[in-house]
């Protein structure tokens, strides 16, 4: 009986890095489709709740919709400042040329 030959695996591919300018766009559509669906979520609880409990008030549908897009801009503000976070260590990045 011969012994098992070990067949070498092929090196794993290295991963470009992302320009900046595509992470800040990534970002900012992030941003914007969670404000989309914030507000938009808040607009439908508001208009529920002005047609079953206000009696067709229209104030419940504009809080609710600025409740929804604040949560939007808090999101998208600790997206693109993450210093903004409460225990937050930015580390200064290892690029030794």
């Amino acid at each position: 009986m011969s012994a098992p030959v070990a067949i070498p695996s092929p090196p794993a591919p290295v991963a470009a890095p992302i320009p900046s300018e595509d992470q800040i766009a990534r970002k900012f559509d992030n941003c914007v489709a969670d404000l989309l669906v914030n507000a938009g979520l808040g607009f439908g609880v508001g208009v529920v709740a002005s047609v079953l409990i206000f009696r067709r008030r229209g104030w419940p549908v504009a809080l609710s919709t600025g409740f929804g897009a604040g949560v939007a801009y808090s999101n998208c503000n600790y997206s693109l400042n993450p210093y903004v976070l409460p225990g937050t260590k930015i580390l200064p990045s290892t690029n030794r040329s």
